[in-house]
């Protein structure tokens, strides 16, 4: 099986995500649990992150 770097991947689980952007997992999660947040995708139960519009969200936001 082909390892894919996380920088290339569209999708991220919690774990990837939290050490690509050095955000904490647990504020990950309560930022994703809104019903406005456009970068979550839910398949069942799993939550996964789009990295490009997580990116965008860090990146005009003050704080988290």
């Amino acid at each position: 099986m082909v390892e894919i770097p996380v920088w290339q991947k569209s999708f991220l689980t919690l774990e990837e995500a939290a050490a690509y952007f050095g955000v904490g997992i647990n504020k990950l999660r309560e930022i994703s649990d809104s019903d406005s947040c456009d970068f979550v995708l839910w398949v069942g139960r799993k939550r996964l992150i789009k990295r490009q519009k997580c990116l965008d969200y860090l990146s005009k936001v003050y704080s988290i």
